[in-house]
């Protein structure tokens, strides 16, 4: 009996050490694994063992293409507001500095601070000075810079999209491409800037597959990493079969490779519905996004829906702020503000006088982190929009809400706004008092008013309710309000 005894706590203690190695090993797993579509509601990523939602300001993607960007500087102000996602262009374009009357673009480097994947040759030549560029050869310096870039990233709680291609939208952006027969010595790219993403030119298709799974392979051990295929394909002659060609590329490059990575396609500026998805997307990734009834139009693909560049509607913070909370109540999974206040020489986004077609400032990052604590402060995996729980709004306002019925409530409210309005003055509102009508089944909630500038919960509210329309009195507010509303089980 005694070594009967003996043995069961034997097998007692290995099963418990096994067990213990397994939850580790799991643990550890899901801390390395790249971001992904959550399981239980692929409007959303998870990333470290956590329901995500990536929401940014960020820099105009030139981030690791120009020299004179420092990167560092650049995330620690992203991570001082608790911003975790930055779009980064990977150097097989630039700009140049009359590009889109852009103020200091980070995507125009000054002449000889320009670094892409491909290696300078021993020949002069290129466009604005230099060397021009070996396409058979890669810059061990410029994947160094890459490294360098996505550890900094990565360890301020950072998610990266690599976006690997961007359309040639007119002549002086491909007189100053690498793939630019004038810019190389292989004499690749003898074509129309136009044919660049097409299948109708091998040699440089060969050039692009190359260079996409050098940085595929290159990136593997990264899980603050996802790929979007090319920016903006809507421009410039860029072609369904040639996006699918890359997007295939990286899945059979990373067949061979530990890990896998979620991969974007970026489908309209506004809005488009999502006709016979690539197999291989996960994310679909728009531009301009005002109303946002693409993520509507798109919501049964139960893929993450996204916004990630804004702009040409002017510089008031609450043009932006108001397009971020728009979107996500709208059930969308990523916002990225494209913030023109930082520039290589305001990597910390301290640009205040600048002439660029948008936004961005210390104060709308400020806002975006409360946005983010808002919807964090939810299990928003479990919720979905619901416009029709809003009943009426007094005054007339702007409403979008965000819904796990019977549970939760994450309600938006603003003043009406124009896409592009002529003078923002006329739109803004001081001193409202709004009156919102939801409709809510029977049980006990709280309620809390949520002040979008500042963060402040400015009015807290205990109730038990019978079920059907429910009032609610905000106190005084400019422009813009958000209301929570939890069941309250104590």
């Amino acid at each position: 009996m005694a070594r009967l005894a003996f043995f069961l706590c034997w097998v007692a203690a290995v099963q418990l050490l096994v067990t213990t190695y397994l939850c580790r090993a799991q643990e550890a797993d899901n801390q390395t694994a790249p971001i992904a579509l959550h399981p239980d509601n692929g409007h959303y990523f998870v990333w470290r063992g956590e329901p995500t939602i990536l929401i940014t300001s960020g820099e105009h993607y030139g981030a690791l293409l120009n020299l004179d960007f420092d990167y560092v500087r650049y995330f620690d102000a992203l991570a001082a507001d608790k911003l975790n996602h930055t779009r980064v262009f990977s150097g097989t374009y630039r700009e140049v500095s009359s590009s889109f009357g852009i103020t200091d673009n980070p995507l125009a480097p000054q002449p000889n601070r320009f670094i892409c994947p491909w290696k300078r040759s021993g020949q002069p030549g290129y466009f604005d000075g230099g060397n021009r560029f070996d396409l058979t050869q890669f810059d061990e310096d410029y994947f160094a810079r890459l490294d360098d870039l996505m550890e900094a990233a990565r360890e301020r709680g950072i998610v990266v999209e690599m976006t690997l291609f961007c359309p040639l939208y007119n002549d002086e952006l491909w007189a100053a491409s690498p793939m630019n027969k004038a810019n190389n010595v292989n004499g690749t790219g003898d074509c129309p800037r136009t044919e660049v993403y097409t299948l109708r030119h091998e040699r440089l298709l060969d050039v692009q597959l190359a260079v996409t799974r050098k940085i595929v392979r290159q990136l593997n051990r990264f899980d603050n990493l996802y790929f979007e295929v090319c920016n903006e394909p809507y421009f410039g002659g860029v072609t369904d079969q040639w996006q699918h060609r890359i997007a295939e590329a990286i899945v059979e490059t990373e067949l061979e490779l530990p890990h896998r990575h979620l991969i974007s396609l970026n489908v309209a500026n506004g809005r488009k519905k999502v006709e016979n998805p690539h197999a291989s997307v996960s994310i679909f990734n728009f531009h301009y996004c005002v109303p946002p009834d693409t993520v509507a139009m798109n919501y049964h693909l139960n893929r993450v829906i996204g916004e990630n560049e804004t702009g040409f509607r002017g510089r008031h913070d609450l043009l932006y702020r108001s397009e971020a909370w728009d979107f996500l109540l709208a059930g969308g999974g990523l916002y990225n503000n494209l913030d023109y206040s930082f520039t290589p020489a305001h990597p910390d986004g301290t640009l205040a006088e600048y002439r660029s077609p948008g936004g961005g400032s210390p104060a709308l990052r400020r806002q975006l982190r409360i946005l983010k604590e808002f919807l964090y402060g939810f299990d928003f995996v479990r919720m979905a929009p619901e416009a029709a729980v809003v009943r009426n709004v007094s005054p007339e306002l702007t409403a979008y809400a965000l819904v796990e019925r019977g549970k939760a409530y994450a309600i938006y409210l603003r003043v009406p706004l124009p896409n592009k309005p002529e003078k923002i003055e006329d739109h803004l509102r001081e001193d409202i008092r709004a009156a919102v009508v939801l409709e809510l089944p029977a049980g006990r909630y709280q309620g809390q008013w949520i002040d979008t500038k500042t963060g402040e919960t400015t009015q807290i509210e205990q109730f038990t309710h019978k079920g059907g329309g429910r009032e609610f009195t905000s106190p005084p507010f400019a422009n813009d309000v958000a209301l929570r509303i939890v069941r309250d089980d104590s």
